[in-house]
Order: C-alpha cells, then sequence, then structure tokens
C-alpha cells in the first residue's frame, strides 16, 4: 500500500526552505497539498473591524494562486477547499487514505486552536498530525535556552541568540512532486465572493505589493541590488518592505538572511543587512514570546493587573484615528498611508500607536485590532506583541522607556514633505 501525506498549507504559501513540504515528499509516495479558505479569517471581529481587510485578503489570494501555478510547475496541483479546517482535513484525510498530515504550527491561540480541532479530527480515523516549526530564523530546538528561559528584554535575547545559536541552511525546493490523484482540485473564490471589495490602487503609492513567491524572491533581490549602490540620503530611511511575503510565508527568513548575507563583503552594504536582520529577530522575538506567555498578549491590560478605565470619548478619539482626523498632521498622514496602501513603516507605526494610547487615551487593543485588519504583513505575534510594549504593558518592562512621540514624528517626517505628500 502506497504512502500518501497531506501537506497542509497555511501560512508557508512557498515551495523554497519549506521542511514540511520537503519530508512529506522525501517521505512518501505521494502528497495531497491543501489549502482551506477559513471563512473566519474575513468574519468580523469583537472590536468592530474586519479580521482581514481587502488589502491583506487580495495579497493571500494572489499568494494562493501562486503556490498552486508553482506546484503544477513541478508536476502537482493544490486542492483548493472552503470551510473550516478542522471539518475539510480529517474528511479528505479519510477519504483519499492519508497516512498522515503535516503542517507548520503557529503560536497564536485561534491558530493553535484550530490546529487542535484538526488533530481531534485526525485522531477519530487514526491519523496523525504531525508539527513542524518553520517560521522563524532560529528554530526552538537551536536555541541556548528553552522556551520558558527566553529572556524577556529584547536586547538579551539578541545577544545570547547571537553568539550562541545557529542559523540552518534552507532546505531545498522540490524540482518535481507525485500528488494523489484528483478530479477535480477546487477553486479559489474571489473578493466579491468573500464580500470584500477589491481594492483601488491609491496614486500615491510608490509600491505594489503583489502576492506569491516568486513576486517575494524578485523583491528580495530588488532589495539586495539595492543594498550594494553607494549611500544616499534615501538610504539612510531605508525599508527593505518584505515582510508581507513573510508574513504569509511566500519567503522564508532563513532565505532572506542567507542572500542577504552573501553581500556582507561588498562596501556600503552593513548597515542595511543589520536592519534587515534586527527585523528578523523581532519577528522571532515576537513569536518565542507568544510561545512563552501565549495569551497574555490579547488582553486589555496586558501584563499589568491594572484594569483598563474606559474614557468618555474613547469612541470617538478612536474613530478619528482610524479616519486620519486627530488633529496631529503626521498621524493623520500616517493613518492616510495606512488605509490607502495596508503598509507604513515601523516608525510611523510606533508614531500612530504612542498617538492612540498617549494623546488620544484609547485602550491599545482597539488600536491593535484595526491594525490586524488593515496592515498588508499582519502576523498576530508582532502585531499584538509591538503593540502590548508600546502601550507599557508587555513583558519587557524596560521598553517603557524607549518610545518617544515627539522624536518619532521628527523621524518620520522632519521638513514636513510626509504630511504635504499624505494629505487626505
Amino acid at each position: 500500500m502506497s504512502k500518501k501525506i497531506l501537506v497542509w498549507f497555511r501560512n508557508d504559501l512557498r515551495l523554497h526552505d519549506n521542511e514540511v513540504l520537503f519530508e512529506a515528499i522525501s517521505k512518501s509516495d505521494s502528497i495531497l497539498p491543501v489549502y482551506v479558505v477559513d471563512h473566519r479569517l474575513f468574519d468580523k471581529t469583537k472590536y468592530n473591524t474586519n479580521k482581514t481587510g481587502s488589502i491583506r485578503a487580495k495579497f493571500i489570494l494572489e499568494s494562493v494562486t501562486a503556490l498552486r501555478d508553482s506546484l503544477k510547475k513541478i508536476g502537482g496541483n493544490l486542492l483548493i477547499l472552503s470551510g473550516k479546517p478542522e471539518d475539510i482535513i480529517p474528511q479528505i484525510a479519510n477519504e483519499y487514505q492519508i497516512s498522515e498530515v503535516y503542517h507548520h504550527r503557529e503560536v497564536a491561540s485561534e491558530e493553535t486552536h484550530i490546529s487542535s480541532l484538526v488533530e481531534n479530527g485526525l485522531w477519530k480515523y487514526r491519523i496523525n498530525l504531525k508539527h513542524f516549526i518553520g517560521h522563524t530564523l532560529y528554530n526552538k530546538e537551536d536555541l541556548p535556552f528553552p522556551v520558558k528561559d527566553i529572556p524577556d528584554a529584547f536586547n538579551q535575547f539578541k545577544k545570547k541568540v547571537e553568539r550562541d545559536a545557529i542559523i540552518k541552511p534552507c532546505f531545498v525546493a522540490p524540482e518535481k512532486v507525485n500528488v494523489a490523484e484528483l478530479s477535480d482540485w477546487g477553486n479559489l473564490p474571489s473578493l466579491d465572493a468573500l464580500g470584500i471589495i477589491d481594492p483601488e490602487k491609491d496614486e500615491r503609492s510608490d509600491f505594489d505589493f503583489t502576492g506569491g513567491e516568486e513576486e517575494g524572491l524578485l523583491h528580495l533581490q530588488k532589495v539586495i541590488d539595492e543594498m550594494q549602490l553607494p549611500p544616499t540620503s534615501k538610504r539612510i530611511i531605508f525599508a527593505s518592505k518584505l515582510s508581507a511575503w513573510l508574513a504569509m510565508g511566500c519567503l522564508s527568513p532563513r532565505k532572506v538572511y542567507w542572500e542577504i548575507k552573501k553581500t556582507e563583503h561588498i562596501p556600503h552594504t552593513k548597515t542595511m543587512f543589520n536592519h534587515v536582520l534586527l527585523g528578523l529577530l523581532w519577528r522571532d522575538y515576537f513569536r518565542f514570546m507568544f510561545k512563552k506567555y501565549g495569551n497574555t498578549f490579547f488582553k486589555p491590560q496586558g501584563f499589568s493587573k491594572d484594569v483598563h478605565v474606559v474614557a468618555e470619548n474613547e469612541g470617538e478619539n478612536l474613530e478619528n484615528w482610524k479616519n486620519g482626523t486627530t488633529g496631529f498632521p503626521v498621524v493623520d498622514a500616517v493613518m492616510t498611508e495606512l488605509n490607502k496602501t495596508g503598509f507604513i513603516s515601523n516608525m510611523a507605526r510606533q508614531a500612530a500607536a504612542l498617538c492612540l494610547i498617549h494623546n488620544l487615551k484609547v485602550n491599545w487593543i482597539f488600536g491593535a485590532a484595526y491594525f490586524e485588519e488593515r496592515l498588508i504583513d499582519y502576523n498576530p505575534a508582532s502585531n499584538w506583541g509591538n503593540w502590548v510594549q508600546i502601550a507599557g504593558l508587555g513583558n519587557d518592562q524596560k521598553a517603557k522607556t524607549n518610545y518617544n512621540f515627539e522624536k518619532s514624528i521628527k523621524i518620520i517626517d522632519p521638513k514636513g514633505d510626509y504630511v504635504t505628500y499624505w494629505a487626505s
């Protein structure tokens, strides 16, 4: 009897450096690649926001389509189904006599809960769900400490992993794949079918995010090419904008690291290399913090015991902030850019958060929920982890002194050009 392994794709929409895919191909006679469009991803949240806004939804659908195309090029395909994974995965695993199901483990509560439900459903058919960890630069087992002992302070975490941990090489992308025989591989729903309006490109946006592994790799190469240019004033505020492809797993952090590391001997690249590496380390840090502390990052009081008192005008201030009508010109420009493009710089995110929390006196959790809807590069750990830290309610209490609203404003718009450009 042949061995068939179901590969459940989630936020790992790539062929390169994909341990799940690599292992499944090497240990089976054929695989069944599956992506489930879970409509809960597009529901309303309890904060009266959409869980996924139109810009990221479009990027997700593009990334899934690109994955299917990539699999077809090497002799495979991608089964696309709509519904709840906990209903669909066990059903098709049983129907197609699957031996095992492989997937990448997530760290946030909703995603891990769905994995547990899928695992429970599979056990009814005596089918094992095998977990892999492939979303970080450093593997958990390669850290110089167990998860429970990871330093809460980012700088300590960074120092120890850079000194004592290793970054493994990438898994090779498959050149050929054998897939199960299916008569119908399913269709990806349109944005309209999901109840989402196709976003219009704002003419002020100077950058196009298109989902998919190939687009991510092309952009990575553009970043590498830019890194090798002679220094200019523009490159002082360099932003790689790789985060959207990293969030959906169209790029692996290890791929980014090893490709950019090839340039370290070239003059002028060190500062930008360190900039990209720092971003990857922050991604790792928050994912490991979520593994360590779980749902605490989603609580309005964060790691504090204080209960938030709702201000009388909190609702009005929140709406003004969302709409970019706070009266703080740089913050209003930041929110306009976010609403129109789905992307803002890290410094802009800090400024917007500081304004909402400290100037407008709105609980941070409403801002985090709105960023969840609007950011094209949203991932739970980085978004909610950053927000609770900026609110001064995070696990690293020393981080309270790291954020300065006025300083952020000056860095974002030293001459007033940004405000003028994004005037709504």
